[in-house]
């Protein structure tokens, strides 16, 4: 179920170059029903900021009723966002979005998830829950350089984990698909977020497996209302269109024309 709600920050850090973790307490955790949903901050009262910013969910605590959300601080909205204090209180959107289906890989089998910069952050409560259910998961994790990779001993924690960087200053020079080419792995699934350019890349190197893709657009509502975030679909689907917020931001492999 989406509600708003009046979530407390209990912590908030850089953990790499202008890439923040902050965590989350709120009755709204508790409605998160897959790894890939997103949330919308009102990241401020005044009208400097009227639309919220989509932030990915990269962790559940449902105990402590706490998630975890991992933005870069690059726009005006972001780097408010990352000015908020310990127990400062945000107005959030969601749990939104349709997320990624840990059901389609099963126990004893072997996936695949590649993540590209920030579209790394949502891979990371996927990975917790497949490996929870006795799934063996390889991470390709790519980023710019050295100084913005993030998170890299937390999926080491849960599976084999590959780095690649850009300009080759950490991990294997190159982008993801430079490790994919290296890789002679066997496998039931892949999941992939990142930027258009890496999933196109990504789905035609593993063509005709399967596959699930998140996608990354400029939202203005996240409710499917405002239509800003509409991709054209192939010809494999019966709409022609659809929202990345509503019907999204995860869908099968082949769906977006890309």
């Amino acid at each position: 179920m989406i509600m708003q709600d009046e979530m407390v920050l209990t912590s908030q850090q850089e953990i790499a170059h202008h890439i923040y973790e902050m965590k989350l307490t709120g009755k709204l955790v508790g409605e998160i029903t897959s790894p890939g949903q997103f949330v919308h901050i009102r990241v401020s009262d005044t009208y400097d900021f009227p639309l919220r910013r989509p932030i990915s969910i990269a962790s559940i605590d449902e105990d402590a009723n706490e998630m975890t959300i991992l933005y870069r601080a690059e726009g005006n909205g972001t780097k408010q966002l990352a000015r908020k204090k310990e127990g400062d209180v945000l107005n959030v959107l969601g749990p939104l979005g349709n997320g990624f289906p840990v059901e389609e890989t099963k126990e004893g089998e072997t996936a695949i998830l590649i993540g590209g910069g920030i579209g790394v952050p949502p891979l990371y409560e996927l990975s917790k829950q497949l490996t929870a259910k006795g799934v063996t998961c390889i991470h390709i994790l790519g980023f710019q350089s050295a100084e913005v990779v993030f998170y890299e001993e937390q999926f080491k924690a849960l599976g084999e984990t590959y780095i690649a960087t850009v300009d080759g200053s950490k991990g294997t020079a190159g982008f993801v698909t430079t490790v994919m080419e290296k890789i002679n792995q066997d496998f039931s699934t892949y999941y992939s977020c990142g930027p258009m350019p890496m999933l196109k890349a990504v789905q035609a190197m593993y063509a005709g497996k399967k596959g699930f893709l998140s996608f990354e657009e400029r939202m203005g509502c996240g409710i499917g209302a405002c239509f800003a975030c509409v991709c054209e679909t192939t010809e494999e689907t019966d709409k022609s269109y659809i929202k990345v917020c509503s019907d999204g931001p995860v869908f099968p492999a082949g769906v977006v024309s890309i």
